[in-house]
């Protein structure tokens, strides 16, 4: 009879056991499981069953993310997703590797209060915890973008970790060595894709030029409160309390970065890029180093900064840290201006404005989908004279220094004082859609019948078609018929931190 049991019952009423290392295992882990079992937890009994039913598939986990993603900043979001993929890769290391390599049943829930008990009891192995590899794989995704965030997020990942013990989903040891292979795939993706504090400062050369503001002393923020930015100006104040806080919006923004200039050791300004532009040229007119503070729907220029919340800019303002970053400058018969992140004509700006138009209806990333179709709906292409040639445009891109990928909105630069203009062209012809989305995949010096892309210190176009409109750094203007773009090289002297956290 005994000859007739099924192997997988047999263990469930004798785990293996014996003088081997993985016999005083297999007994060690039975035993805590046993001690765990026959403990009572203050609480616990309505709150972790509950607990590790919400973990089921990760529900838990996409729920924390979104609202990481949804509320929270730049940090947060990047958090969301690299624990969202921190969790992808342990779940398929899990379910391909994991449980069928090891074919451990599950405890018996005998010495398991019946009120502890799942309703629905797992069908699959045992070895590894799957529940326990996804936690620990969130939480340390989270933990490696932001320890901040990962400290919050460690205490549910934990209480996740121990429901499985607690219920008699798993042993102990399960469960150890789930949130092991959980912890190793956030790490493997962290190898894949370099968290923030990895990647290489963007911001050189340093200056040792610009004062060192204890306290924020001398530095005049002037706020736009049409950007949306009050909670970040709050925010600096607690960290600057002796930085001075002027609000404006609208046609009054000029008038009150002209004032602060005229008062400040330092020029603030805290808004989106069209803000952070206007602010550029009144730096540059008083000579004063600029102090950004990401506050608008695009941040390019202080995200390439790596800036990105007050903290980021109170450290580098106290220390006086600071980078000497390009200027681009365009002039035409019709404008002229600067740019600190990118100038186009063509499409471009056509989807700046349409995204202008949605954005307050939609939000931000709902907008960039509808300006981005109507753009690649235009039924015609700008004509200019480009190199001495007349010819067809769908889109004339200049990025102030190199852009690692261009897209219909812009990438992510790794020098801001390259001393060159990025200078991407999509050639005038059918399918509008495909020679812009070429133009997006394909990285600088790179060449196609649909486009081109070169870097140069210094662009002329001539003969551009009447009533073409530019765009330079989120903000859009008309055209002349004579155009020229040039750079100043490390023109201008911002502060960012050395160290990003």
């Amino acid at each position: 009879m005994c000859a007739d049991l099924d192997p997988l019952t047999t263990w469930r009423t004798a785990p293996p056991s014996g003088p081997g290392l993985r016999g005083r295992l297999a007994a060690l882990d039975l035993r805590v499981f046993e001690y765990a079992a026959r403990r009572h937890w203050p609480g616990a009994d309505r709150v972790l069953p509950r607990l590790s039913r919400s973990a089921n598939h990760g529900v838990l986990w996409f729920a924390v993310a979104g609202a990481l993603a949804v509320g929270g900043s730049p940090k947060a979001r990047r958090a969301a997703v690299r624990g969202v993929a921190s969790l992808a890769v342990a779940s398929v290391t899990i379910n391909t590797l994991g449980k069928r390599s090891v074919r451990r049943p599950r405890p018996v829930l005998d010495p398991v209060p019946l009120v502890r008990r799942l309703k629905r009891q797992p069908v699959t192995t045992s070895f590894p915890s799957g529940h326990a590899a996804s936690a620990a794989a969130f939480a340390a995704g989270v933990a490696l973008e932001s320890r901040p965030l990962g400290a919050l997020v460690a205490p549910l990942a934990l209480s996740v970790a121990a429901s499985r013990v607690y219920t008699g989903a798993h042993f102990p040891g399960d469960v150890l060595a789930g949130a092991a292979l959980g912890a190793g795939a956030a790490f493997a993706v962290r190898g894949l894709v370099p968290t923030r504090d990895q990647m290489p400062s963007p911001g050189r050369p340093l200056v040792d030029d610009v004062p060192k503001l204890p306290g924020g002393e001398g530095l005049v923020m002037v706020v736009n409160t049409g950007a949306g930015s009050p909670d970040q100006a709050r925010a600096l104040r607690g960290l600057l309390p002796q930085a001075e806080i002027v609000e404006a919006s609208g046609s009054d923004l000029p008038t009150a970065l002209e004032k602060a200039a005229t008062r400040a050791r330092a020029l603030g300004v805290c808004g989106g890029d069209g803000t952070v532009n206007t602010a550029a040229g009144v730096a540059l007119r008083h000579g004063l180093p600029l102090a950004v503070l990401p506050g608008g729907t695009l941040n390019h220029f202080a995200y390439d900064l790596g800036i990105e919340d007050p903290g980021d800019l109170s450290r580098a303002v106290e220390a006086g840290d600071a980078v000497a970053v390009d200027v681009g400058r365009f002039r035409s018969s019709a404008t002229s201006g600067i740019f600190l992140n990118t100038f186009s004509l063509g499409v471009y700006p056509e989807l700046v404005k349409e995204r202008e138009r949605w954005s307050r209806r939609i939000g931000g990333r709902l907008a960039d989908v509808v300006a981005a179709t109507h753009a690649l709906r235009r039924d015609h292409p700008l004509q200019a004279e480009l190199d001495g040639t007349r010819r067809p445009l769908w889109m004339v891109f200049a990025g102030n220094c190199t852009y690692r990928r261009m897209g219909l909105t812009a990438g992510r630069r790794a020098d801001l004082a390259d001393g060159l203009l990025d200078v991407r062209v999509v050639h005038g012809g059918r399918l509008p859609g495909v020679r812009l989305l070429a133009a997006a995949f394909a990285g600088p010096l790179s060449r196609s019948p649909f486009h081109a892309a070169v870097r140069r210190t210094r662009l002329r176009m001539d003969r551009i078609s009447p009533g073409t409109p530019l765009a330079f750094d989120g903000e859009v203007g008309p055209c002349g018929r004579e155009l020229v773009i040039e750079k100043q090289h490390e023109a201008l002297r911002v502060y960012r931190p050395l160290t990003i956290l």
